[in-house]
């Protein structure tokens, strides 16, 4: 059950962590780690703060497409 739980947030989660950990050039599982350590730390903090750069990432995505063309618009 948990290793179902934990496939379905790693294939359809947001990639926070992932992208996270190339812009800084760092390991993706310390990302990880550091996300966990700081909700429990503050009660859930952060992962409110995980979700808002969730939203950050998705909207920048949304705005700055690639186009191969002029034309594409």
């Amino acid at each position: 059950m948990i290793q179902h739980v934990r496939y379905f947030f790693e294939r359809y989660g947001f990639y926070v962590s992932t992208r996270l950990a190339d812009r800084l050039g760092m390991k993706v599982k310390s990302v990880r780690l550091f996300f966990v350590y700081v909700s429990f730390a503050t009660f859930g903090l952060g992962f409110g703060l995980y979700l808002t750069l969730a939203f950050w990432l998705k909207l920048k995505d949304m705005i700055y497409t690639k186009r191969t063309s002029v034309f594409d618009l």
